[in-house]
Formats: structure tokens, C-alpha cells, sequence
């Protein structure tokens, strides 16, 4: 049961064929055989979740009214505020800490009947592209355990293409879903922002943040989106606005007719004459994926947006700039960790004392990089300009996408990642590298429009993933597109791309 996608499972447990507490258990032994390697949870409490499960099967049984998605095994990145359970965030400044509330993402999560397998593990605050700045341990790659499974999403990454779980949720910043699903095989998508509640999500970068679905499946991961997306008057920035029928792009696209589609491959990520940084691997499937997607009658033309370039540089001014001001709150007085709380220290040396034991290397260099972004003198030299910079991104995405004049596109298509996962330890020492990582995830995210990757092949036997982004609240594009190539490509090979996932030995 822990291979089947969640369209499969639904299907069983709606016939009665299987039941929930069967499901949840079989997902409990995988856990309980392969965490141990691969690292990709913080918290699983195997009571509750068998609990959750006999209340579904007891619903059924009783002839309730069930959603199609009650006892569904489902997994939340650790920076998802669940009421009673650990949550952290990846940080020892929140070791132990239990929120009194649910988030949005995890109130509707339970409201449609799906159970809790666990936490899952990240880069501490969602900050990393490799998983290995968790405070508590490293998370690895299912395809090969000596490589990183991507990040700040690892652990949902590494637990869905691991059969730890069915699906998942993670966050995405500045691509830290889309990252992880392409060096794990998976399907992931950034939401238009605003279109997903961040209520309940422990803020990284507040204009940037977005709850997204994980997936084996592109139609699995547009149910996981509808389920969670929507209006939510408790979050200030939620797009009051109904959401597509995601779901029905997925199965339309899953026809694989794109009669009529212009997609244009964006020059400056990866397309022709900028393959400087990408590996040829990375660049031969996605030249594939591109022929396959002409085949189903779309119409590729090459779209220059010299402004991408900037977007790492600028994400990486307002990205910390902003956590510099939300990580302020942890400071050893209102929740989470206190340290030299024994008289012997004034409340400046507390603060002081907690934030240095409970933040790691990586969140300080950005706490460092973001205040001094916004110190006096430094303002709009740097984050007045990065701001200006993310202006230009958006301008350039109008543009592309425009179609009055019959000249735009309907999607624009890049590489996720410009390499497969690279070995864990690689690039630890070296943040630019590891920065580098999200290159071509970013303008979407400082522009707020959707994303999603799916896989497109391998090299060297590792995945690779293509990303197809458009308009603000046009997510359907995204799903459509996905769904065709994914369709195509697996009828193809004659089967899924994660059906070639190497066998591991378990602890």
C-alpha cells in the first residue's frame, strides 16, 4: 500500500477494500524500517495516528458522510503549527515546544478526514537548499543516501519519494518545494501567493512564504492543493478569490492535448546560450521534455527575461531582511528555549545567551545579512534596491505572459534545479554554491506567481525536473501542463518515474 499514489488509495478505501487504520499502520512500518536512514521525520506519534484512523473507519462503518480524502496518510513539514504536537521549525530556539492552535493548512487537513502521520524534518527555519541545517539530524535522498534530498522541504521530500508517507506538505520561500521534488522525482507546487493561508506557518520571509502540496502524481498533488487552499480571513494577505478547479486541469491535461498552448522557455534560465552552472544531463532531459511537449501540439518559442538574473542577489537581500525582523520574537522570554535564566544575568544577556545556543550557522549569517540590509545608510542601497529589482521581475512576467497582442505565452518552462542532488557535506562549506541551488526557482517566488515541477527524466540515474511557472491565480496552467508531460513521458518508459527508485536496505 505504500507505493500506491492517492488517487489508488482513495479508491480502496472508498470500496471498502482497505482500511484506514491498515493504510496507516503499513505507512507506520515503513517508517518505523527506513527512518532511520533516510532521516525524514522529527515527530511520529504511531497512537494518534492509529486513533485517527479508527475514528475514520468508525465514520464509514456508522454510514457517515465521508470526504474522499478521510484516513488518508498525510505528512506536514515541521514549520506547520499543529496543536499538541512538537513543532519546531528544524530550530532548538522551539525544541519541545507544543502550539496551542492548528494552523490553516493543518485545520483543513483534519477537517477533510486525512490522518497525521508526523512532523517532517527541514533546514532550520526554512532556511537551506539541502536539509543539512536541521538542528536535529540530516536527511537523505531516497534515491541515494549519500546525497541530499533537497531543501528547506527535505523531510517531506525524502518521506513521500521514500514511501513514508503518501504525500506531503511543504513550504516554499524561494523554491523549497519545487527544489526537493526535482532531485526526488516528485511533483511539487508553489501556490500563487495569497491563494493558500499562511495562519499557523512560523514566517521565514512573510512576503515570500507558501504552504504547497508534495506528491508522486500531479493530479495527487492538485487534490492535496485544493484541500488546503483558499480564502482565510485570519491571514491579511489571503486572496479573497476562489481557487481553479485544479483538479480538473490535472485530468485535462492528462489527455495530452496541448492544441493551441504557447510555452515559452525562458533564455536566461537554462535555455539556449545560458547553460553555463547546469549539467548536461539536466540539460538533455529538458530538451526531451520539451519535444515531448511540441508533440501534444504546443508551441515552444524562446522568451528572454534579463531581469532573472538579478533575482538571486535580490532574493538574498529581502529573504533575510525579512527573517532578520520575524526571528526577532524568539528571544527567551515569550515561548521556546531560555538560557541563563538564573539570576545571574540581565534580560539583554538572556536574549542574548538563548539566541546564540538556539540558532544555528545558517540562520545567524542571514539574521547578520538581513539587519544589515536594513541598518541606517544601508536601506536603500541595498534592500531599497533589491525591492526595485523584484518590480522588474514582475514587470517582465506581465510581459511575457501578455496576449493581446497575440506575441505572449501562456506558461514559461526552465529547469528546476541546474544540477541533480549533489552529495551531502558538498557544499556545507561554501553558501554561494548552496545558494545556487535555487536559481532558477527564485523569480517566481519574488514575483508570487505559481509553479510547480514535475519530473522529466534522469541523469546518472539521479531525477531531474522541469518547471513550468504562470500567471497570478492561473495555478490550472500549471497543473494542466504538468499533467501532459508527466502522462506522456510515463506512457513512454511504460511506467512511473519513481518506479525506478533503487532499492535501499533499511535499518
Amino acid at each position: 500500500m505504500t507505493a500506491l499514489d492517492v488517487n489508488a488509495l482513495t479508491a480502496l478505501l472508498s470500496a471498502g477494500e482497505v482500511s484506514a487504520v491498515e493504510v496507516t499502520r503499513a505507512h507506520l512500518d515503513r517508517i518505523a524500517a527506513d527512518d532511520a536512514t533516510l532521516g525524514a521525520y522529527l515527530h511520529v506519534d504511531g497512537n494518534a495516528a492509529l486513533a485517527a484512523a479508527a475514528a475514520v473507519d468508525e465514520a464509514r462503518a456508522g454510514g457517515a458522510a465521508l470526504g474522499p480524502l478521510a484516513g488518508v496518510p498525510v505528512a506536514l513539514k515541521d514549520v506547520v503549527v499543529t496543536e499538541g504536537v512538537p513543532t519546531t521549525s528544524g530550530s532548538k530556539i522551539l525544541e519541545g515546544w507544543r502550539p496551542p492552535y492548528d494552523a490553516t493548512v493543518a485545520e483543513r487537513l483534519k477537517s477533510a478526514g486525512t490522518v497525521l502521520l508526523g512532523k517532517t524534518n527541514m533546514d532550520e527555519f526554512a532556511m537551506g537548499s539541502s536539509t543539512e541545517n536541521s538542528a536535529y539530524r540530516v536527511t537523505r535522498n531516497p534515491w541515494d543516501p549519500d546525497r541530499i534530498p533537497g531543501g528547506s522541504s527535505g523531510g517531506s521530500s525524502a518521506a513521500v519519494a521514500g514511501h513514508l508517507a503518501p504525500w506531503a506538505i511543504g513550504t516554499d520561500t524561494g523554491g523549497s518545494i519545487r527544489q526537493p521534488a526535482a532531485v526526488t522525482g516528485l511533483v511539487g507546487h508553489k501556490p500563487t501567493y495569497g491563494s493558500v493561508s499562511r495562519y499557523g506557518l512560523i514566517a521565514f520571509s512573510s512576503s515570500l512564504d507558501q504552504a504547497g502540496p508534495m506528491a508522486r502524481t500531479v493530479l495527487d498533488a492538485a487534490v492535496l492543493h485544493e484541500a488546503i487552499g483558499g480564502y482565510d480571513r485570519r491571514d491579511s494577505t489571503s486572496i479573497d478569490v476562489p481557487l481553479p478547479r485544479l483538479a480538473d486541469a490535472a485530468r485535462a491535461g492528462a489527455t495530452g492535448d496541448l492544441a493551441g498552448l504557447r510555452i515559452g522557455v525562458v533564455t536566461e534560465l537554462g535555455g539556449e546560450g545560458h547553460s553555463d552552472g547546469y549539467e548536461p544531463g539536466v540539460l538533455a532531459r529538458f530538451g526531451e521534455a520539451l519535444e515531448v511537449l511540441a508533440g501534444l501540439g504546443a508551441e515552444i518559442v524562446p522568451v528572454s527575461c534579463p531581469t532573472f538574473d538579478l533575482a538571486l542577489a535580490a532574493y538574498y537581500l529581502i529573504a533575510p531582511s525579512e527573517a532578520s525582523s520575524n526571528l526577532a520574537r524568539f528571544d527567551g522570554v515569550r515561548f521556546g528555549l531560555r538560557v541563563g535564566d538564573d539570576g545571574s544575568h540581565d534580560l539583554d544577556e538572556v536574549m542574548a545567551l538563548t539566541r546564540e545556543q538556539g540558532f544555528g550557522p545558517e540562520v545567524k549569517r542571514r539574521i547578520i545579512l538581513g539587519t544589515y540590509a536594513l541598518s541606517s545608510g544601508y536601506y536603500e542601497a541595498y534592500y531599497g534596491q533589491a525591492q526595485k529589482v523584484r518590480t522588474l521581475i514582475s514587470r517582465e512576467f506581465a510581459a511575457a505572459f501578455d496576449r493581446t497582442d497575440g506575441a505572449g505565452v501562456d506558461v514559461l518552462v526552465s529547469p528546476t534545479t541546474p544540477t541533480v542532488a549533489f552529495p551531502i557535506g558538498s557544499r556545507v562549506d561554501d553558501p554561494i554554491a548552496m545558494y545556487a541551488a535555487d536559481l532558477c526557482t527564485l523569480p517566481a517566488s519574488l514575483a508570487g506567481v505559481p509553479a510547480i515541477s514535475v519530473p522529466c527524466g534522469l541523469s546518472e540515474g539521479l531525477p531531474v525536473g522541469l518547471q513550468v511557472m504562470a500567471p497570478g491565480l492561473a495555478d490550472d496552467r500549471c497543473y494542466r501542463v504538468a499533467a501532459a508531460l508527466e502522462a506522456a513521458q510515463d506512457a513512454a518508459r511504460g511506467h512511473r518515474l519513481l518506479d525506478e527508485l533503487p532499492a535501499r536496505t533499511t535499518a
